[in-house]
């Protein structure tokens, strides 16, 4: 403990917490430990004090009354990457949600809370920040800029897409972005808020796929006490909690067609009811929509209203795929590689020309995340010696053992609806019927894969 407190001594932490003991115990167990602590009794309080101080790191409480501790970890991402983050939780549900969103600089611990074991966590996540700010001077060593928001790339396409939404930052203008999966739509949401006059204030995400679709209106819009069945509390909503800075609807394709009409009301007026309420809300935001589908081809269709469409698309933005900037390749798994590093606390491991040549030979449909998930098994599964091409081919899945698994192509002529019900049915028998994988791998939303399974009578028990 004696180097811990040496390693750690004079460093600033910001607790947030809405119990007041809870708090009042981590400022005294920090200050014993010889850091300088502020602390914030909610995740407003946590905002304000995150747009004047820097901070080396930042322990809070996942649940609060005016909002989660995601939403903190959102804004510590665009104010301050360098930020090492503990997130607190009383819930055994929710690890799994904070494991998703780990990016090395991030850990969480369930309450009741050890200080030994809070002190080790502190020491090993600003460890990781450490590490992954050498990361960001290695990027700029190869001439990438590291303002880009975790954006990672040189090619003439991305930088054309970066400075066109550079220039839409600086307006207060709605966006839509339309690219395909995996490319990293909202990086580029962040990227815009973090370029904007409103880089101060919060970035509020919600994705329109994962919430199912009862809950949507109260997740946008908030609720009274007793508004509807299980209500028992008031929930400030995401449009509430997004004041002043930025709200990304991801996804923006799949919200329901019935709650359309009210997205229209509060973008055209900036002002909304909580359910259960008559009280308007005036709120100032920028909203950032991103889908992977094309939302003109949804209003032909009549899946998508098309005066909201022309509402949200004020200004459009793309990302180039993977495959449109090659030239990206390497650079993106040199800087996988050493996050690999960072994180698993492990010597850096070189990428042989053969390996990368391997990447390079790829169309990556998946994208950036295909590519990350690849690198992060290959990493996982190599990490003595040096990367190449035997490495790549023991752990990448050819095209052609998938045809030979799931046998010849149809014929053609084939109706479009049986292609598409052979090609889920494949896909789910590749993710062992899990569909959540089966989303990502199609680049579809969890609730297109539920819908699709129920359309073409898919036995649903068969698949998780």
């Amino acid at each position: 403990m004696t180097d811990l407190i040496s390693k750690c001594s004079n460093c600033s932490v910001l607790i947030v917490d809405d119990e007041p003991g809870m708090r009042t115990a981590l400022q005294a167990n920090f200050i014993h430990h010889g850091w300088n602590v502020e602390s914030a009794g909610g995740v407003r309080e946590a905002l304000i004090a995150l747009g004047k101080i820097r901070f080396d790191l930042v322990v809070s409480d996942i649940r609060m009354q005016d909002g989660d501790g995601f939403e903190v970890l959102d804004s510590i991402r665009s104010l301050s990457p360098s930020t090492a983050v503990i997130l607190l939780t009383a819930f055994g549900s929710v690890p799994e949600a904070v494991s998703s969103m780990r990016d090395g600089a991030i850990d969480y611990l369930t309450k009741p809370i050890s200080f030994d074991q809070l002190q080790a966590s502190a020491e090993a996540v600003i460890q990781r920040a450490s590490a992954r700010s050498k990361t960001v001077d290695r990027l700029n060593s190869w001439g990438v800029d590291s303002t880009n928001g975790g954006i990672v790339g040189r090619s003439p396409s991305l930088v054309m897409a970066l400075q066109r939404a550079r220039a839409a930052a600086s307006t207060n203008a709605d966006i839509l972005v339309e690219a395909e999966s995996g490319t990293g739509k909202e990086l580029l949401a962040k990227f815009i808020h973090h370029a904007s006059d409103r880089s101060r204030k919060p970035f509020v995400a919600v994705n329109c796929a994962a919430v199912p679709e009862h809950l949507l209106e109260s997740e946008l819009f908030g609720h009274a006490k007793g508004a509807f069945t299980g209500a028992t509390v008031a929930k400030v909503g995401k449009f509430e909690l997004a004041d002043g800075g930025t709200l990304l609807l991801d996804e923006i394709g799949e919200m329901p067609l019935n709650l359309q009409p009210k997205l229209l009301r509060v973008l055209q007026e900036r002002e909304f009811e909580r359910l259960g309420e008559t009280r308007p809300i005036h709120v100032d935001i920028r909203v950032v929509a991103t889908t992977n589908a094309s939302l003109a081809s949804m209003v032909d269709e009549a899946r998508f209203r098309s005066d909201l469409y022309y509402r949200l698309n004020v200004i459009p933005l793309s990302i180039p795929p993977l495959r449109d900037r090659a030239e990206d390749i390497p650079l993106l798994a040199h800087y996988f590689a050493d996050r690999f590093a960072s994180q698993s606390g492990c010597s850096a491991l070189t990428l042989d020309e053969s390996f990368i040549r391997e990447l390079l030979a790829h169309q990556w449909p998946g994208n950036i995340r295909e590519l990350s998930n690849f690198m992060k098994r290959v990493l996982s599964l190599h990490q003595t010696g040096i990367i190449d091409s035997d490495c790549f081919h023991q752990e990448f899945q050819p095209l052609k053992k998938m045809r030979a698994e799931f046998g010849p192509m149809p014929a053609a002529g084939t109706p479009i609806a049986m292609l598409e019900k052979i090609h889920l049915e494949n896909t789910l028998a590749l993710a062992h019927g899990n569909r959540t994988h089966t989303a990502v791998m199609l680049g579809i939303s969890l609730r297109t894969v539920r819908n699709k399974i129920k359309e073409y009578g898919l036995p649903p028990r068969s698949y998780a």
